[in-house]
Parts: C-alpha cells; structure tokens; sequence
C-alpha cells in the first residue's frame, strides 16, 4: 500500500526537485545540457520566479511539476508547465495523474485560460498521458530560444 501526497514545494525541497530535473535531463539523453544549480533553483524559487508541486510516495518525494505564470497574446493568462516527472519506479501508481490534476487546478485557481508545455515526439508515454487528458498536441509551431 502506497500513500501518496501531493503538495507545493517547500525552499528545502529544491534539492529534490534539482535531482528530478536530472533525471529527466538524463532520460532526454540531455544531461550534459543541465547546468542550472541546486543554489539557482533555491533562489529562483525563494524569489517566486517558478513555483512547483511535489508528490510524495510514502513521504519520500518521488515527482514534481515546476511551472510559472506567463501571457498569451492571443488567449490571455496562462501557466507554463515547465517540467514534469516522476521516477519511472513509481508512474504505474498513478502519481502523475495526480500531480498533473493539482496543475490543472492551480491553472484554475489562478485564472489561467491556458495551461501549456512541451512534450518531445519520441516520448510515446507521454504523448499517450496528455492525450488521455484531452490535450491538444501541436505539431506546427517550431521552437526559438537564445542563450544570454
């Protein structure tokens, strides 16, 4: 028997949080591209850049999503889900369904009309959760980013 509970993240949870980026970093077969620190993330989230839900499994954190408000010209007021995961060992029990619905509310609760992320195409698991979720996965718009 499994107890899980979600919950907002805490400042002494940015460790765990920073380990799951990780490993999400290395199952994108991207770590090399993960440089932001443990020290970054407690600042950033202490100074309200990005909030995030943990989940716990036997009071052990084992998933999170990191996500933070932003505008859409053409919709209004939405959230970016940023980053979402949970350890492999422990998505059969239905942890991520749970995260992803205390998402959904704090998109609610702050009055979002959108809430929005990236999913990488080869990530069949993944595109199968959000499309059980009625998401619409778009396929037209190709990604910019610059480096400061």
């Amino acid at each position: 028997m499994h107890t899980i509970r979600v919950r907002p993240a805490l400042t002494e949870d940015m460790p765990a949080v920073h380990n799951l980026v990780r490993q999400l970093a290395v199952f994108e077969n991207a770590e090399e591209e993960f440089i932001a620190t443990v020290e970054q993330y407690q600042q950033d989230f202490s100074a309200k850049v990005f909030e995030a839900l943990v989940a716990e499994v036997n009071g052990v954190i084992r998933g999170m999503a990191l996500y933070y408000l932003t505008y859409s010209t053409w919709k209004g007021k939405m959230l970016y889900l940023e980053d979402f995961v949970v350890e492999e060992d422990y998505r059969s029990l239905g942890v991520g369904q749970l995260l992803f619905d205390r998402v959904i509310e704090e998109a609610r609760n702050k009055q979002c009309v959108l809430l929005k992320w990236q999913v990488l195409d080869w990530n069949k698991d993944a595109l199968r959760f959000y499309e059980r979720n009625n998401a619409t996965i778009e396929k037209e718009w190709w990604n910019g980013k610059l480096y400061l």
